[in-house]
């Protein structure tokens, strides 16, 4: 199950990141999808793809590179880089994903702008003994 799932996602994020059509993706989410990021209400499957076309539509240009692509049982975790073209912010992701009957059922998505990873380190640096 945990390869199966894997190449799901793997499949879905394809043709995402080489053409910015978001059908391919579409394709893999069930219809009650429900895509959760922190400070954010949850999103539907429509809203969810609408700001996906957005963010890596032709007109938009996100680079996106897949760092790590890990599978566990129901749930696959991408860790990626994304970076908008010229001097666009760059930014760290981690999504985290269950498959339910082989589709893409529900994500959670942490966010982390590049510039600002070392600040957001003063909490950790103090907790050190």
């Amino acid at each position: 199950m945990t390869i199966e799932n894997k190449t799901i996602v793997q499949r879905a994020l394809a043709g995402l990141i080489a053409t910015g059509d978001v059908d391919t993706l579409a394709s893999s989410l069930s219809n009650d999808f429900v895509h959760h990021r922190p400070g954010a209400a949850p999103s539907t499957r429509t809203e969810w793809l609408a700001a996906v076309q957005t963010a890596l539509g032709p007109t938009a240009g996100m680079q996106v590179e897949i760092l790590h692509l890990l599978a566990d049982s129901d749930h696959v975790v991408v860790h990626s880089r994304r970076r908008l073209p010229g001097t666009g912010p760059e930014i760290v992701v981690v999504d985290v994903l269950r498959i339910d009957n082989g589709l893409i059922a529900e994500g959670w998505e942490i966010i982390e702008p590049v510039a600002q990873a070392a600040a957001n380190l003063t909490w950790w640096e103090g907790t050190r003994h």
